[in-house]
């Protein structure tokens, strides 16, 4: 009654993973100006400066944010 073993056991082998090549897709263009873009804007920024770094388009020497220090 014993199971003689002639099968692979699991993580024992060393062939490839499902990894293999992957292709570099260029983003999607997205419109900033959509509506689903504007609701987002009006929920997260405070005002239309604020708007446009959210959206990555930052005031020209305006003052870096600086992170909380966690102890």
């Amino acid at each position: 009654m014993g199971g003689g073993g002639k099968g692979k056991g699991k993580g024992k082998g060393k062939g490839r993973g499902k990894g293999g090549k992957k292709s570099k897709k260029a983003p999607a263009e997205v419109d900033i100006l959509s509506p689903a873009a504007m609701l987002n804007a009006y929920y997260i920024a405070h005002n239309a400066a604020a708007c446009l770094e959210f959206r990555g388009f930052p005031w020209p020497d305006s003052p870096k944010k600086k992170g909380k220090k966690r102890k």
